[in-house]
Protein backbone atom coordinates (compact mmCIF):
# COMPACT_ATOMS: atom_id res chain seq x y z
CA UNK A 1 0.00 0.00 0.00
CA UNK A 2 1.75 3.50 -0.72
CA UNK A 3 2.25 5.56 1.70
CA UNK A 4 -0.77 8.35 2.30
CA UNK A 5 -2.79 5.69 1.25
CA UNK A 6 -4.29 4.75 4.78
CA UNK A 7 -8.36 5.55 4.85
CA UNK A 8 -8.96 4.00 8.28
CA UNK A 9 -8.16 5.92 12.07
CA UNK A 10 -5.25 5.47 13.87
CA UNK A 11 -5.93 6.13 17.34
CA UNK A 12 -4.09 5.83 21.16
CA UNK A 13 -4.88 1.93 20.85
CA UNK A 14 -6.68 -0.73 19.19
CA UNK A 15 -10.24 0.18 20.84
CA UNK A 16 -9.69 3.89 19.06
CA UNK A 17 -8.44 2.47 15.98
CA UNK A 18 -10.60 1.60 12.79
CA UNK A 19 -8.67 -0.73 10.23
CA UNK A 20 -9.07 -0.24 6.29
CA UNK A 21 -8.68 -2.37 3.31
CA UNK A 22 -8.33 -1.64 0.00
CA UNK A 23 -10.76 -2.86 -2.25
CA UNK A 24 -9.27 -4.92 -4.99
CA UNK A 25 -8.74 -3.81 -8.14
CA UNK A 26 -11.29 -5.38 -10.43
CA UNK A 27 -12.03 -5.17 -14.49
CA UNK A 28 -14.96 -3.08 -15.68
CA UNK A 29 -18.21 -5.85 -15.65
CA UNK A 30 -18.14 -6.79 -18.68
CA UNK A 31 -14.32 -6.72 -19.60
CA UNK A 32 -14.33 -9.28 -22.82
CA UNK A 33 -11.79 -12.49 -22.38
CA UNK A 34 -8.85 -12.16 -24.80
CA UNK A 35 -6.95 -14.80 -26.57
CA UNK A 36 -4.15 -13.81 -29.04
CA UNK A 37 -3.15 -17.28 -31.09
CA UNK A 38 0.01 -17.12 -33.17
CA UNK A 39 0.50 -19.68 -35.93
CA UNK A 40 4.31 -19.64 -37.01
CA UNK A 41 5.06 -19.64 -40.42
CA UNK A 42 1.45 -20.21 -41.54
CA UNK A 43 0.46 -19.16 -45.21
CA UNK A 44 -1.72 -16.23 -46.17
CA UNK A 45 -3.42 -19.00 -47.89
CA UNK A 46 -3.33 -21.76 -46.00
CA UNK A 47 -6.52 -21.33 -43.38
CA UNK A 48 -9.70 -22.26 -44.34
CA UNK A 49 -11.42 -19.41 -44.00
CA UNK A 50 -9.36 -17.41 -46.01
CA UNK A 51 -9.46 -19.76 -48.66
CA UNK A 52 -7.64 -22.81 -48.50
CA UNK A 53 -9.09 -26.28 -48.87
CA UNK A 54 -6.87 -27.62 -45.80
CA UNK A 55 -9.38 -28.62 -43.34
CA UNK A 56 -9.32 -25.79 -40.17
CA UNK A 57 -12.91 -26.26 -39.45
CA UNK A 58 -12.16 -24.45 -35.59
CA UNK A 59 -11.05 -21.32 -37.06
CA UNK A 60 -13.21 -21.37 -39.89
CA UNK A 61 -16.20 -21.61 -37.27
CA UNK A 62 -14.50 -18.55 -34.96
CA UNK A 63 -13.53 -16.54 -38.39
CA UNK A 64 -17.62 -17.13 -39.31
CA UNK A 65 -18.63 -15.51 -35.56
CA UNK A 66 -16.51 -12.48 -36.02
CA UNK A 67 -14.16 -10.49 -38.74
CA UNK A 68 -11.62 -11.08 -40.92
CA UNK A 69 -8.97 -8.85 -41.90
CA UNK A 70 -6.18 -8.82 -44.71
CA UNK A 71 -3.86 -6.59 -43.72
CA UNK A 72 -1.20 -7.51 -41.31
CA UNK A 73 2.35 -5.84 -41.23
CA UNK A 74 4.44 -8.96 -39.95
CA UNK A 75 7.66 -7.66 -39.99
CA UNK A 76 8.86 -11.13 -41.57
CA UNK A 77 10.49 -12.54 -38.98
CA UNK A 78 9.40 -14.08 -35.50
CA UNK A 79 11.10 -11.79 -32.73
CA UNK A 80 10.43 -8.53 -34.26
CA UNK A 81 6.43 -9.38 -35.04
CA UNK A 82 6.18 -11.08 -31.85
CA UNK A 83 7.31 -7.72 -29.81
CA UNK A 84 4.85 -5.40 -32.31
CA UNK A 85 2.00 -7.82 -31.26
CA UNK A 86 2.49 -7.00 -27.64
CA UNK A 87 3.37 -3.82 -27.60
CA UNK A 88 2.14 -2.14 -30.40
CA UNK A 89 4.89 -0.25 -31.14
CA UNK A 90 7.89 -0.58 -34.10
CA UNK A 91 9.89 -3.70 -33.74
CA UNK A 92 13.46 -1.44 -33.97
CA UNK A 93 11.96 0.54 -31.25
CA UNK A 94 11.80 -2.38 -29.36
CA UNK A 95 15.48 -3.38 -30.32
CA UNK A 96 14.20 -6.54 -32.50
CA UNK A 97 14.98 -5.33 -35.76
CA UNK A 98 16.17 -8.66 -36.28
CA UNK A 99 15.28 -12.34 -34.63
CA UNK A 100 16.63 -12.64 -30.57
CA UNK A 101 19.29 -15.53 -31.97
CA UNK A 102 20.84 -12.51 -34.81
CA UNK A 103 21.18 -9.66 -32.58
CA UNK A 104 23.85 -7.26 -32.95
CA UNK A 105 25.09 -4.75 -30.39
CA UNK A 106 23.79 -2.03 -32.03
CA UNK A 107 20.11 0.33 -31.50
CA UNK A 108 17.34 -0.86 -32.66
CA UNK A 109 18.87 -4.94 -33.21
CA UNK A 110 19.90 -5.65 -29.57
CA UNK A 111 17.39 -7.72 -28.69
CA UNK A 112 16.77 -6.35 -25.33
CA UNK A 113 13.34 -4.31 -25.21
CA UNK A 114 13.06 -1.53 -23.26
CA UNK A 115 11.14 -1.60 -20.19
CA UNK A 116 9.51 2.10 -21.34
CA UNK A 117 7.84 -0.38 -24.21
CA UNK A 118 4.99 -1.87 -22.00
CA UNK A 119 3.60 -5.12 -22.96
CA UNK A 120 -0.01 -5.64 -22.80
CA UNK A 121 0.18 -8.10 -20.28
CA UNK A 122 1.78 -5.46 -18.25
CA UNK A 123 -0.98 -3.14 -18.83
CA UNK A 124 -4.25 -4.99 -17.74
CA UNK A 125 -3.08 -7.21 -15.41
CA UNK A 126 -3.07 -3.90 -13.04
CA UNK A 127 -6.53 -3.20 -14.07
CA UNK A 128 -7.74 -6.34 -12.87
CA UNK A 129 -7.12 -9.06 -15.68
CA UNK A 130 -5.08 -12.37 -15.30
CA UNK A 131 -2.17 -12.46 -18.19
CA UNK A 132 -0.64 -16.41 -19.06
CA UNK A 133 1.46 -16.89 -21.81
CA UNK A 134 2.03 -20.43 -23.54
CA UNK A 135 3.81 -21.66 -25.77
CA UNK A 136 6.88 -19.71 -27.91
CA UNK A 137 8.25 -17.16 -26.45
CA UNK A 138 11.30 -15.81 -28.74
CA UNK A 139 11.62 -12.32 -27.27
CA UNK A 140 14.73 -12.95 -24.32
CA UNK A 141 18.15 -11.87 -25.34
CA UNK A 142 19.72 -15.02 -26.43
CA UNK A 143 22.48 -15.05 -23.52
CA UNK A 144 19.68 -14.49 -21.06
CA UNK A 145 17.99 -17.82 -21.68
CA UNK A 146 20.14 -19.74 -19.30
CA UNK A 147 19.72 -21.21 -16.08
CA UNK A 148 22.00 -19.26 -14.47
CA UNK A 149 20.61 -16.13 -16.69
CA UNK A 150 18.62 -13.34 -15.01
CA UNK A 151 14.36 -12.96 -14.91
CA UNK A 152 13.76 -9.66 -15.66
CA UNK A 153 13.56 -9.85 -19.27
CA UNK A 154 11.38 -13.24 -19.10
CA UNK A 155 7.80 -13.48 -19.35
CA UNK A 156 6.88 -13.30 -15.41
CA UNK A 157 8.93 -9.85 -15.05
CA UNK A 158 6.79 -8.81 -18.29
CA UNK A 159 3.34 -8.75 -16.69
CA UNK A 160 2.38 -12.11 -16.84
CA UNK A 161 1.75 -14.19 -14.77
CA UNK A 162 2.11 -18.03 -15.45
CA UNK A 163 3.79 -19.12 -18.44
CA UNK A 164 4.91 -22.51 -20.16
CA UNK A 165 6.49 -23.23 -23.30
CA UNK A 166 9.91 -22.61 -24.98
CA UNK A 167 12.27 -19.30 -25.31
CA UNK A 168 14.00 -19.82 -29.05
CA UNK A 169 12.78 -20.05 -32.68
CA UNK A 170 12.18 -23.26 -32.37
CA UNK A 171 12.49 -26.62 -30.74
CA UNK A 172 11.76 -30.40 -31.18
CA UNK A 173 7.43 -31.24 -31.36
CA UNK A 174 8.20 -34.31 -29.63
CA UNK A 175 11.12 -33.91 -27.37
CA UNK A 176 11.08 -30.14 -26.61
CA UNK A 177 13.09 -27.52 -24.59
CA UNK A 178 10.75 -26.51 -22.10
CA UNK A 179 10.20 -23.65 -19.29
CA UNK A 180 8.20 -23.25 -16.66
CA UNK A 181 7.51 -20.05 -14.93
CA UNK A 182 10.91 -19.20 -14.27
CA UNK A 183 13.14 -22.53 -14.58
CA UNK A 184 13.60 -25.36 -16.68
CA UNK A 185 11.23 -28.20 -17.04
CA UNK A 186 10.93 -31.96 -18.58
CA UNK A 187 8.10 -33.23 -20.98
CA UNK A 188 5.82 -34.55 -18.96
CA UNK A 189 5.51 -38.14 -21.32
CA UNK A 190 7.58 -39.37 -23.75
CA UNK A 191 6.78 -39.87 -27.79
CA UNK A 192 6.32 -43.37 -27.04
CA UNK A 193 3.46 -42.49 -24.89
CA UNK A 194 1.60 -40.14 -27.37
CA UNK A 195 3.21 -36.78 -26.43
CA UNK A 196 3.24 -34.00 -29.34
CA UNK A 197 3.79 -30.52 -27.95
CA UNK A 198 0.64 -28.72 -29.43
CA UNK A 199 -1.56 -31.12 -27.10
CA UNK A 200 0.68 -30.43 -24.08
CA UNK A 201 0.82 -26.24 -24.91
CA UNK A 202 -3.01 -26.50 -25.16
CA UNK A 203 -3.26 -28.68 -21.75
CA UNK A 204 -1.34 -26.26 -19.53
CA UNK A 205 -3.38 -23.18 -21.36
CA UNK A 206 -6.52 -24.76 -20.00
CA UNK A 207 -4.72 -25.90 -16.48
CA UNK A 208 -4.20 -22.37 -16.28
CA UNK A 209 -7.84 -20.78 -17.40
CA UNK A 210 -9.15 -23.75 -15.01
CA UNK A 211 -7.41 -22.40 -12.07
CA UNK A 212 -8.54 -18.95 -12.15
CA UNK A 213 -11.73 -19.83 -12.89
CA UNK A 214 -12.00 -22.32 -9.45
CA UNK A 215 -10.70 -19.10 -7.64
CA UNK A 216 -13.12 -16.32 -9.53
CA UNK A 217 -15.17 -17.30 -12.20
CA UNK A 218 -15.57 -13.55 -13.35
CA UNK A 219 -11.91 -12.35 -13.70
CA UNK A 220 -11.04 -11.84 -17.16
CA UNK A 221 -8.27 -12.63 -18.51
CA UNK A 222 -5.83 -12.55 -21.42
CA UNK A 223 -3.98 -15.73 -22.72
CA UNK A 224 -1.35 -15.02 -25.51
CA UNK A 225 -0.82 -18.69 -26.80
CA UNK A 226 1.83 -19.30 -29.31
CA UNK A 227 2.27 -22.63 -30.88
CA UNK A 228 5.65 -24.37 -32.26
CA UNK A 229 3.15 -25.46 -35.17
CA UNK A 230 3.94 -24.85 -38.17
CA UNK A 231 7.73 -23.51 -37.33
CA UNK A 232 9.95 -25.84 -38.42
CA UNK A 233 10.65 -28.34 -37.64
CA UNK A 234 7.86 -30.23 -39.05
CA UNK A 235 6.41 -32.77 -36.81
CA UNK A 236 3.05 -33.70 -36.90
CA UNK A 237 1.93 -36.67 -35.52
CA UNK A 238 1.41 -39.34 -38.26
CA UNK A 239 -2.15 -39.80 -37.77
CA UNK A 240 -2.54 -35.88 -39.37
CA UNK A 241 -0.19 -36.64 -42.05
CA UNK A 242 -1.73 -39.46 -43.49
CA UNK A 243 -5.12 -37.78 -44.26
CA UNK A 244 -3.83 -35.52 -46.80
CA UNK A 245 -1.69 -38.07 -48.79
CA UNK A 246 -1.98 -37.49 -52.52
CA UNK A 247 -4.11 -34.25 -52.04
CA UNK A 248 -1.90 -31.88 -53.64
CA UNK A 249 -0.07 -34.27 -56.19
CA UNK A 250 -2.02 -31.84 -58.95
CA UNK A 251 0.69 -29.90 -58.27
CA UNK A 252 1.69 -25.61 -57.17
CA UNK A 253 -0.01 -24.51 -60.12
CA UNK A 254 -3.49 -26.29 -60.03
CA UNK A 255 -3.54 -25.21 -56.12
CA UNK A 256 -2.55 -21.91 -56.27
CA UNK A 257 -5.44 -21.40 -59.24
CA UNK A 258 -8.14 -23.45 -57.23
CA UNK A 259 -6.95 -21.31 -53.86
CA UNK A 260 -6.77 -18.06 -55.55
CA UNK A 261 -10.48 -18.78 -57.03
CA UNK A 262 -11.84 -19.40 -53.20
CA UNK A 263 -10.65 -16.03 -52.31
CA UNK A 264 -11.74 -13.96 -54.69
CA UNK A 265 -15.39 -15.56 -54.73
CA UNK A 266 -14.97 -15.20 -50.89
CA UNK A 267 -13.62 -11.13 -51.27
CA UNK A 268 -10.09 -11.71 -49.03
CA UNK A 269 -8.42 -10.95 -52.39
CA UNK A 270 -9.39 -8.67 -55.41
CA UNK A 271 -8.94 -10.13 -59.12
CA UNK A 272 -5.76 -9.31 -60.17
CA UNK A 273 -3.17 -10.57 -62.96
CA UNK A 274 -1.65 -13.98 -62.41
CA UNK A 275 2.07 -13.95 -62.08
CA UNK A 276 4.05 -15.71 -65.59
CA UNK A 277 5.92 -19.22 -64.79
CA UNK A 278 5.30 -21.71 -62.01
CA UNK A 279 5.87 -24.94 -60.76
CA UNK A 280 5.28 -28.25 -62.95
CA UNK A 281 2.32 -30.13 -61.95
CA UNK A 282 3.29 -32.94 -59.67
CA UNK A 283 6.27 -31.68 -58.85
CA UNK A 284 5.53 -30.04 -55.47
CA UNK A 285 4.62 -31.64 -51.72
CA UNK A 286 3.62 -30.04 -49.03
CA UNK A 287 6.37 -30.55 -45.91
CA UNK A 288 5.97 -33.15 -43.09
CA UNK A 289 3.61 -31.98 -40.65
CA UNK A 290 3.40 -27.92 -42.41
CA UNK A 291 -0.75 -27.68 -42.69
CA UNK A 292 -1.74 -26.51 -39.83
CA UNK A 293 -4.76 -28.96 -39.02
CA UNK A 294 -3.65 -31.02 -36.51
CA UNK A 295 -2.77 -27.16 -34.69
CA UNK A 296 -6.07 -25.79 -34.67
CA UNK A 297 -7.91 -28.43 -34.00
CA UNK A 298 -6.18 -29.01 -30.81
CA UNK A 299 -6.34 -25.60 -29.58
CA UNK A 300 -10.06 -25.63 -30.16
CA UNK A 301 -11.27 -25.93 -26.93
CA UNK A 302 -11.80 -22.29 -26.19
CA UNK A 303 -14.77 -21.91 -28.54
CA UNK A 304 -16.53 -23.50 -26.09
CA UNK A 305 -14.32 -23.08 -22.78
CA UNK A 306 -14.57 -19.51 -22.71
CA UNK A 307 -16.47 -16.48 -24.15
CA UNK A 308 -14.49 -14.20 -25.99
CA UNK A 309 -17.05 -11.24 -27.47
CA UNK A 310 -14.93 -10.67 -29.93
CA UNK A 311 -12.89 -12.80 -32.66
CA UNK A 312 -10.47 -11.65 -35.20
CA UNK A 313 -8.64 -13.55 -37.35
CA UNK A 314 -5.01 -12.56 -38.91
CA UNK A 315 -1.91 -13.87 -40.74
CA UNK A 316 0.72 -15.70 -38.59
CA UNK A 317 3.31 -14.41 -36.58
CA UNK A 318 6.10 -14.91 -39.16
CA UNK A 319 4.07 -15.23 -42.99
CA UNK A 320 5.29 -13.29 -45.95
CA UNK A 321 2.31 -11.72 -47.16
CA UNK A 322 0.76 -8.45 -47.32
CA UNK A 323 -2.27 -7.70 -49.32
CA UNK A 324 -4.40 -4.94 -49.84
CA UNK A 325 -6.24 -3.90 -46.41
CA UNK A 326 -10.20 -4.94 -46.63
CA UNK A 327 -12.59 -5.99 -43.88
CA UNK A 328 -14.33 -8.95 -45.07
CA UNK A 329 -17.77 -9.77 -43.74
CA UNK A 330 -18.18 -13.45 -41.52
CA UNK A 331 -19.12 -16.19 -44.33
CA UNK A 332 -19.75 -19.74 -42.99
CA UNK A 333 -18.44 -22.55 -45.81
Amino acid sequence: MEPGAFRGVIGRDFSESTPWWPEPVRAPEGAPNVVFVVLDDVGFAQLGCFGSDIDTPVLDGLAARGLRYTNFHTTALCSPTRACLLTGRNHHVNGMGRVIELATGFPGYDAVIPTTNGFLSEMLVPHGYAAYAVGKWHLTPEDECHAAAPRHRWPLARGFERFYGFFSGETHQFVPALVSDNHQVQPGSTPEEGYHLTEDLVDHAMGFVGDLRAADPAKPFFLYFCTGACHAPHQAPAEWIEPYRGRFDSGWDAWRDATLARQIEAGVLPRCPRPSGGCTPGTWRPSRGSCPTPTITSVGWWSTSTTPEIWTTRLSSSCRTTVRARKVAPRVR
